[in-house]
């Protein structure tokens, strides 16, 4: 598994078996996704112009996947700083630990974001105010 690292967030990077017909990537649970998969969702068909996130996690654990397309994931720290990671292949995931605030932006016509978290949705497990965010953080 190659991994490169920023902050407490990570760029995955899954196998590639290159064929002249098309290519494969996999992942495996326990192999390639840091813990255990417990629920795959994706968002798709989301207009111009419009974000999706603006949350963090309390105990979840997430990869992001932009299975088709391109779209950035902003990921905003408790001081405020930003980084913008752009997601478009789709051999790459970036993975969100708990308690990492982020929003998602920018997507291409006919982009696909693929989620897989480590537990079952839960609304309480949620922070959807930054403010809220801020106090847990500290």
């Amino acid at each position: 598994m190659n991994v490169s690292e920023a902050s407490n967030h990570k760029i995955i990077e899954f196998p590639k078996i290159l064929d002249e017909r098309g290519n494969l990537t996999f992942m495996e649970n326990g192999h390639y996704i840091p813990f255990d998969i417990k629920r795959v969702f994706w968002t798709y068909d989301v207009p111009g112009g419009e974000t999706r996130g603006a949350h963090a996690y309390k105990e979840q654990h997430e990869v992001i996947i932009a299975l088709s397309g391109s779209f950035d994931v902003v990921v905003t720290s408790a001081d405020g700083q930003k980084e913008k990671i752009q997601l478009n292949r789709s051999y790459y995931g970036l993975y969100l630990p708990p308690m990492t605030w982020r929003h998602m932006e920018n997507f291409s016509t006919n982009a696909l974001s693929f989620h897989i978290s480590s537990h079952e949705y839960q609304e309480s497990d949620y922070v959807r105010d930054f403010t809220s965010f801020l106090k847990l953080t500290k």
